[in-house]
Protein backbone atom coordinates (compact mmCIF):
# COMPACT_ATOMS: atom_id res chain seq x y z
CA UNK A 1 0.00 0.00 0.00
CA UNK A 2 2.71 2.47 0.46
CA UNK A 3 4.21 2.09 -2.61
CA UNK A 4 1.43 3.85 -4.27
CA UNK A 5 2.22 6.85 -2.32
CA UNK A 6 5.38 6.87 -4.43
CA UNK A 7 3.84 5.24 -7.72
CA UNK A 8 1.06 7.74 -8.24
CA UNK A 9 3.13 11.02 -8.38
CA UNK A 10 5.67 9.46 -10.22
CA UNK A 11 2.80 8.12 -12.85
CA UNK A 12 1.37 11.97 -12.53
CA UNK A 13 4.25 13.46 -12.96
CA UNK A 14 4.85 11.96 -16.38
CA UNK A 15 1.67 12.53 -17.64
CA UNK A 16 2.06 15.67 -16.67
CA UNK A 17 5.56 16.06 -18.90
CA UNK A 18 3.95 13.86 -21.50
CA UNK A 19 1.06 16.32 -21.53
CA UNK A 20 3.61 19.23 -21.69
CA UNK A 21 5.46 17.70 -24.70
CA UNK A 22 2.34 17.47 -26.71
CA UNK A 23 1.56 20.81 -26.21
CA UNK A 24 4.69 22.02 -26.97
CA UNK A 25 4.19 20.08 -30.41
CA UNK A 26 1.57 21.71 -30.85
CA UNK A 27 2.46 25.45 -30.11
CA UNK A 28 5.95 24.60 -32.55
CA UNK A 29 3.85 23.73 -35.12
CA UNK A 30 4.85 20.00 -35.94
CA UNK A 31 1.25 19.03 -36.97
CA UNK A 32 1.22 21.50 -39.62
CA UNK A 33 1.69 19.86 -42.41
CA UNK A 34 0.94 16.62 -42.19
CA UNK A 35 0.77 15.69 -45.99
CA UNK A 36 4.17 17.64 -47.05
CA UNK A 37 6.30 15.05 -45.37
CA UNK A 38 4.38 12.21 -47.28
CA UNK A 39 4.58 13.73 -50.20
CA UNK A 40 8.26 14.86 -50.28
CA UNK A 41 9.39 11.37 -49.99
CA UNK A 42 7.87 10.45 -52.82
CA UNK A 43 9.49 13.03 -54.88
CA UNK A 44 13.23 12.63 -56.04
CA UNK A 45 15.41 16.37 -55.67
CA UNK A 46 18.52 14.13 -56.74
CA UNK A 47 20.19 14.40 -59.63
CA UNK A 48 22.87 11.92 -58.23
CA UNK A 49 23.86 8.44 -59.30
CA UNK A 50 22.54 5.49 -57.52
CA UNK A 51 24.68 4.14 -55.82
CA UNK A 52 26.12 0.52 -56.90
CA UNK A 53 24.62 -2.34 -53.93
CA UNK A 54 27.74 -3.77 -52.45
CA UNK A 55 27.24 -7.07 -53.83
CA UNK A 56 28.05 -5.72 -57.21
CA UNK A 57 31.90 -4.81 -56.88
CA UNK A 58 32.74 -7.84 -55.63
CA UNK A 59 34.79 -9.85 -58.00
CA UNK A 60 33.22 -12.87 -59.52
CA UNK A 61 34.78 -16.14 -57.61
CA UNK A 62 36.48 -18.74 -59.55
CA UNK A 63 35.06 -22.07 -60.19
CA UNK A 64 35.85 -24.99 -57.24
CA UNK A 65 38.19 -27.74 -58.66
CA UNK A 66 37.10 -30.85 -58.17
CA UNK A 67 38.83 -34.54 -57.29
CA UNK A 68 39.17 -35.36 -61.41
CA UNK A 69 40.39 -31.96 -62.79
CA UNK A 70 43.87 -31.34 -63.87
CA UNK A 71 46.06 -29.68 -61.00
CA UNK A 72 48.48 -28.56 -63.24
CA UNK A 73 46.12 -26.54 -65.69
CA UNK A 74 45.61 -22.63 -64.88
CA UNK A 75 42.06 -21.04 -64.29
CA UNK A 76 42.30 -19.17 -67.76
CA UNK A 77 41.97 -21.60 -69.67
Amino acid sequence: MTDFLYLVPIALGLGAVGLGTFMWTLRSGQYDDLDGAAERVLLDDDDRPAVSPSWADRPTPTPARHPGDNASASPTQ
